[in-house]
């Protein structure tokens, strides 16, 4: 993967009408890379850093749409007291010069309440079909929409097809 600083040197911070189509793309995943890697509670404030002052962040299935970073950061950190990841396996991730998609599935347990509008209690073993949609412009996440699908482990809805050599991520506990 590239690094913060050779994505720097490439592309110097340059408007997407500089770039090419190729180097728009790349600096796409790029920077959706850089968003995942930090969101975690001890760099989660670079996660935020990459979205564009106009951000939009959505995650609809728990009714949340927020517009301002600080509230944005809350949440971030209100997810990182409520959620312990076991594992995660990314299936798909790919971009066009303003969007990227990525795929993947997240099974964690409840240890907290203060991610608004879980639909779990603490203690319940949870698989979520975790599915993101960004917008970029300008090497800035100008919004992001989190569809996360919830499921208690093992339940009948728990039920995913895994593409055959999907990497799976295990966690410390």
């Amino acid at each position: 993967m590239t690094s913060s600083l050779d994505l720097d040197r490439t592309y110097g911070g340059r408007p997407d009408s500089e770039l090419t189509r190729e180097q728009i793309i790349d600096r796409n995943l790029f920077v959706v890379e850089d968003h995942f890697h930090n969101e975690n509670p001890d760099s989660v404030e670079k996660a935020v850093a990459l979205y564009a002052d106009d951000i939009s962040w959505e995650a609809p299935t728990r009714g949340l749409v927020m517009t301002d970073h600080q509230e944005i950061l809350e949440a971030y950190r209100g997810i990182f007291r409520t959620i312990e990841y076991r594992r995660v396996t990314p299936l798909r991730r790919f971009a066009t010069e303003t969007f990227v998609f990525d795929d993947q599935i997240g099974e964690v347990t409840i240890v907290g309440d203060d991610m608004k509008n879980l639909p779990y209690p603490t203690g319940t073993e949870v698989n979520c079909r975790l599915v993101h949609l960004f917008e970029l412009k300008n090497g800035k996440i100008t919004s992001e929409i989190a569809y996360e699908m919830w499921r208690e482990a093992g339940s009948p809805a728990a039920v995913d097809f895994v593409p055959e050599g999907s990497p799976v991520i295990e966690f410390d506990k």
